[in-house]
């Protein structure tokens, strides 16, 4: 069953004012690996995640592009920010995913994903931040990086490990130029990733 994966992100003596240059440093980081350098939409909830988002904006097409920027879509939903607020911006990467027909080889390509990166406010959902870290980065489901349900063949090896190389690259890029003081990546079920790759690479080799 797939799992959700997270990584949480402290900075050390954090205050509200370097919220936005933190996401925009983040985001950054996720273009340097690979991901997309324009954000796809944009989230801001009050108080907790039970309430009504005040702001919602989704960049469609090339008429956005600039709008769309890091810089510019940062600054547009945290205009008004308040310290009871969460934002959530969206942004894309490709993973490699299988494409397989009855009677034929599989096939992979590349498909669009989904990563959120999340930014608390310190009144936000009773301190949410204390536990989830002042930027979380919602990384969806472990699958692309395990496919546990599958076969796994020398092709499907390299591609699972170039999955996994981006998320590498991604992580490593945030712990080195973030600015941050603790980083953890983890999963819904609480089972680590490093320990399930280890195992599902044992399985193939």
């Amino acid at each position: 069953m797939a799992d959700q994966l997270y990584l949480s992100l402290w900075y050390p003596n954090f205050r509200m004012r370097a919220l936005p240059g933190a996401v925009e440093k983040v985001m950054e980081q996720f273009a340097a690996a690979g991901g997309s350098g324009k954000v796809s939409a944009a989230t801001v909830y009050p108080i907790s995640w039970n309430e009504a988002p005040v702001y919602q904006q989704v960049y469609r097409n090339e008429a956005d592009d600039e709008a769309a920027t890091p810089q510019a879509a940062i600054a547009a939903a945290m205009e008004n920010g308040h310290e009871d607020y969460a934002w959530e911006f969206e942004l894309i990467w490709e993973l490699w995913v299988p494409e397989s027909a009855p009677g034929l080889d599989t096939m992979w390509r590349h498909e669009p994903c989904v990563v959120r990166v999340v930014a608390f406010g310190p009144e936000f959902d009773d301190h949410a931040y204390e536990t989830n870290g002042h930027i979380r980065v919602d990384l969806g489901p472990d699958t692309p990086f395990l496919y546990e349900d599958m076969n796994l063949d020398q092709d499907a090896v390299q591609r699972v490990k170039q999955n996994v190389q981006r998320l590498v690259e991604f992580t490593n890029g945030v712990q080195k130029n973030g600015g941050i003081s603790t980083r953890l990546l983890w999963s819904e079920s609480g089972e680590s990733l490093a320990k399930k790759l280890i195992e599902r690479l044992q399985q193939v080799n």
